[in-house]
């Protein structure tokens, strides 16, 4: 219904797994390229694991899209397999012939020897299982005689396990430790934090056809933060939600009003295994109270007067705190003949790094030194932008840097952090966009015939750089 409105081709919120809107930033894309090596090179049995919504089936989806070719794969999404129908169905994924009502060990046998055959011509199997917390145990001790399948040299089949926090919880029992001793590697998804959320709605809008400015307001992302607890699946509902609310009162900017409707709309559980750290400063104020309850709890034991210690030494029974330990640390201040000023505000931490304030002027880098200072180096750029976008192909792809500058200052000291981290500014192009109404700047990197290549480049992209999550994007979108 809101596609129009917000100049969308897609619904960009959908629950369902959907691989060109996998968000590569909040250590997935890390998690996916470890997955990667560890699926092509490793020997042993890999698990994920998540709390419920956090994203485990979409890294399963991507994981099958981007394995090697000669990687075969076995995808198991029924958890209640019993533990001769696990064979069966290994079997049946690889294309194995067998004999109607052949026994449990006939298909260990038959598939033991397929498993041979495609190891000779340099294939490897991989069995990906998916809700492996709910497998019965008979079932998930045949998958630990499954990675017992092995030549002389390597094993023959490599097992991934995805599952909920329960599935630790079966792996720590003493029964299940001689499969627990059998997993290499373990990777936990972990609940997206506020900035990888704001980054995330931003990221799955722009994947949708979105060019606009940012349309969740930092009160409106604060509230999905709130009530999503970083789970993926809710923060879609969330966002899909107040986008309906937005296009009802056809604005184009999601409030915290639209978000408050959508979490009333929506009944999450509250029954998460999510573990929540208390803030910083809600810890040390839990922990002066404690301090101080105990402070009094010791002195109503003592005697009024004095508090013997030895038979010779005394001293006056301690007074109860009135006041915060951390407050009587600091010295008393003298007194203003002013009116007193109010207390200074927290400074906001800015969201992306295009939103930090101009640093002071600093030399330029060589390659925009050559023009003159502020935007004409910006402009430089600008025209390497509309050169190549005017020649690229619709279907080559690019890395976005960053988006949302409006104005060239700040892109210009973007531009000396991408130059000082090493990359190539040959290949960084920035282009101008007014569809919101307002003027604004985007930066892009390289060209590329493919998601896979672009995916790939930015992964050798210098860590600063990578710090602000570039995702690869297609030329037919930025048109």
């Amino acid at each position: 219904m809101y596609l129009e409105h917000f100049g969308l081709t897609e619904p960009p919120f959908r629950i369902t797994p959907h691989t060109d809107f996998f968000f590569a930033g909040a250590n997935r894309g890390a998690t996916l390229d470890a997955l990667i090596y560890a699926v092509t090179h490793d020997e042993g049995i890999v698990k994920i694991s998540g709390e419920v919504g956090s994203g485990k089936t979409m890294l399963c989806r991507v994981l099958i899209e981007r394995l090697p070719a000669q990687v075969a794969i076995v995808y198991l999404s029924n958890p209640s397999l019993s533990r001769a129908d696990i064979l069966y169905a290994i079997a049946d994924e690889l294309r194995i012939e067998l004999p109607e009502n052949a026994r449990a060990s006939a298909v260990l046998r038959s598939l033991q020897d397929h498993l041979i055959r495609l190891y000779g011509e340099g294939r490897r199997v991989v069995v990906l299982i998916d809700e492996a917390h709910a497998m019965p145990t008979e079932t998930l001790e045949e998958i630990r005689l499954l990675s017992n399948l092995e030549s002389n040299h390597s094993k023959l089949l490599q097992l991934v396990l995805f599952g909920q926090p329960e599935l630790n919880d079966i792996l720590a029992r003493p029964d299940m430790r001689q499969l627990k001793e059998r997993i290499t590697h373990n990777f936990p998804l972990e609940p997206l934090v506020r900035d990888d959320i704001a980054e995330y709605m931003e990221f799955r809008m722009r994947a949708a056809g979105y060019r606009g400015p940012n349309v969740f307001s930092p009160s409106a992302t604060k509230i999905v933060a709130q009530a999503s607890q970083g789970l993926t699946r809710r923060i879609n509902m969330l966002a899909d939600k107040a986008l309906l609310a937005a296009f009802s009162e056809n604005t184009h900017l999601i409030t915290a009003k639209h978000v408050r409707a959508a979490v009333k709309d929506c009944d999450f559980s509250k029954a998460t295994r999510i573990a929540k750290p208390l803030p910083l400063r809600m810890a040390a104020l839990l922990a002066i109270l404690f301090l101080a309850i105990a402070w009094l709890a010791l002195s109503r034991t003592w005697l009024p007067g004095t508090l013997e210690i030895s038979p010779n030494v005394t001293v006056a029974a301690p007074v109860p705190i009135t006041t915060s330990p951390m407050a009587q640390s600091v010295p008393p201040q003298p007194a203003s003949p002013t009116a007193p000023s109010a207390p200074a505000l927290p400074t906001p931490v800015p969201e992306t790094i295009l939103a930090q304030p101009m640093p002071a002027p600093a030399p330029l880098p060589p390659t925009i030194a050559v023009v003159a200072r502020t935007k004409s180096g910006v402009e430089t750029y600008l025209g390497a932008g509309k050169a190549w976008l005017a020649s690229a192909d619709n279907n080559h792809w690019f890395l976005q840097l960053a988006t949302e500058a409006n104005n060239a200052g700040t892109v210009e000291a973007y531009l000396r952090i991408v130059e000082k981290s090493g990359v190539d500014m040959s290949n960084v192009r920035v282009y101008l966009s007014d569809l919101s109404g307002t003027m604004r700047y985007g930066i892009t990197y390289g060209d590329y015939a493919s998601r896979a290549s672009a995916t790939a480049a930015a992964s050798r992209l210098p860590a600063k750089v990578k710090a602000r999550h570039p995702y690869p994007r297609q030329v037919s979108r930025l048109r």
